[in-house]
Formats: structure tokens, C-alpha cells, sequence
């Protein structure tokens, strides 16, 4: 029988969703607050976890952000069942790896469909032969790259990489992103910023798109050129630009393979473990 952890810190709600997925022949575990739930995850290897946000030690979001930095519980479906319905909350449960997310009061086929999608995305990281993806989005403002870094930071440690290489792909991230918001987006909030995550066997791959209409690479004056890292100050000067310019090529010696797509409007960057 297939498995669901629901972590839930008040009875009724837990033994309300328990009673819905047996109707579906779901075998529920129930944890009380977010430790327990982790420690259940770990030990169960659920199905699917259904992850309150408001519990009475971690929030659901710091529990889901752990699920997904830990190699046994990476690829674990997770749907955020909350009362929380804003924008805000729900950006920031994709952000830290959600793979769904339901507003309480539910209707239960929406919540069997998240739960579907869910388990979808599961499968799909398995026949893609991947460790482990996640996908998220953030609106083009600035004050949201620090919970994205720190979340890629604390995925990068669960790789192979080492201290210095998790710093550099680190800083490669926030660069890119940066420039997503800033160039691309043109600071227009309402436009996303996606960052998909990828662990392969050998590599850690981040693609980083924003929705502007992309740039030609060859047609960027006021960026650093290797051959001459230091003519496009004077560009920068003359069109009023803050100091800089630097980011492409700096990210470009802290990654092993930099590439865009032909728009111009999305990048990949990956970083190779170390050999065995």
C-alpha cells in the first residue's frame, strides 16, 4: 500500500486528511510537528508528504528546504496543505522545492490532483536517470535572491562538491539571477525568473531564465571581454551604468561549462564533481 506522511500539528486536521487518503487506499503516518515529520521521512521513505506550514517548532518551509538538501529524502513528493493563500507564501513553497500547493479549505479532488502532479514529478526524475531536480520561480525582486542562494547552497553541500566549488556555483547563481532581474526583466516584478536545479551523476547543472527578450552575447559593450577585461568602463561610464560589467566573465572561471540558449534570455551553468 502506498504511503503518505502528514505533518500536521492539530489532530482533527490530520485525522480529516487521513480519513480522505484511505478513501484512495493511502495508508497515512502522521507526524505532530516538523522534527518528527523529517525523522518520519527519513525512516518511512513516503509516497508523498502533505506539509503544513504552520507547525509548533520549524515551519513548513524550513522543513521542506531540509527534505530537500538531505540525499534520502531529495526526491520525496512534497504538497503544501496550508491555510496560508497569498502570493508570497506560495512563491517562497516553490522557491524552497514544493511540488504543490493547496490552500486549506480544500476540495479533494484538487487535492488529489496535487497529489498526482506530485508524484509525477517523481517519476519523471526517475526515468530521467537524474538524482534529483528542482524547479522554482521567483518575481524580479532583488530581496529574494538571498533565500534563493542560501537554499542552493545548502542543496550544492549535499553534493559531491567541495567548500570552494559550492562558494563558486554559489556566487555564479546569485550573479546570473541578478542579471535576470536587472537586465532581463528589467526590475518588472511581475515577470518570473525560473531556476531549475539539476543533480546528475557527475555534475551539478543550474539553468537560470528570466522572461525579457534576451541579448546577443557578441553585442554587449558594456560587459568585460577577456581579451580586454577593462574597455567597457569607459562605455559604462558614457551610458551612465554603475560600476561593473564583470559578471559574465567572472562566472565563467567559477563554472566548467557557461552557455546560453539562442535568445539569450536563459543560461546554463554546470559545475563537474570531483573524480573519485
Amino acid at each position: 500500500m502506498e504511503t503518505a506522511l502528514i505533518v500536521e500539528d492539530h489532530p482533527e486536521q490530520a485525522n480529516l486528511v487521513a480519513r480522505i487518503l484511505r478513501m484512495r487506499d493511502y495508508q497515512p503516518i502522521l507526524a505532530e510537528d516538523g522534527e518528527a515529520g523529517l525523522k518520519l521521512a527519513r525512516e518511512q521513505r513516503p509516497d508523498v508528504i502533505l506539509l503544513d506550514l504552520m507547525l509548533p517548532d520549524i515551519n513548513g518551509f524550513d522543513v521542506c528546504r531540509r527534505l530537500r538538501t538531505d540525499p534520502d529524502t531529495r526526491l520525496i513528493p512534497v504538497v503544501m496543505l496550508t491555510a496560508l493563500n497569498d502570493v508570497q507564501h506560495r512563491v517562497h513553497g516553490f522557491r524552497v522545492g514544493a511540488n504543490a500547493y493547496v490552500t486549506k479549505p480544500f476540495d479533494i479532488s484538487h487535492l488529489f490532483e496535487a497529489i498526482s502532479a506530485a508524484r509525477a514529478w517523481r517519476a519523471s526524475m526517475e526515468q530521467r536517470s537524474l538524482q534529483g531536480e528542482i524547479h522554482v520561480e521567483l518575481n524580479s525582486e532583488i530581496t529574494l535572491l538571498k533565500d534563493l542562494n542560501d537554499f542552493l547552497m545548502m542543496v550544492c553541500q549535499s553534493t559531491p562538491l567541495g567548500p570552494d566549488q559550492v562558494i563558486q556555483i554559489r556566487q555564479a547563481v546569485m550573479e546570473m539571477a541578478h542579471n535576470a532581474i536587472e537586465w532581463g526583466n528589467l526590475h518588472q516584478s511581475d515577470r518570473l525568473v525560473t531556476i531549475t536545479y539539476r543533480i546528475h551523476e557527475d555534475r551539478l547543472e543550474i539553468v537560470v531564465q528570466d522572461q525579457g527578450p534576451g541579448f546577443d552575447r557578441n553585442q554587449l559593450p558594456h560587459a568585460a571581454v577577456p581579451d580586454d577585461p577593462f574597455s567597457h568602463l569607459d562605455v559604462r561610464e558614457k551610458l551612465g551604468l554603475r560600476a561593473g560589467g564583470f559578471g559574465l566573465l567572472i562566472c565563467e572561471g567559477m563554472v566548467d561549462e557557461m552557455s546560453y540558449n539562442d535568445a539569450g534570455n536563459q543560461v546554463t551553468l554546470i559545475k563537474r564533481f570531483p573524480a573519485a
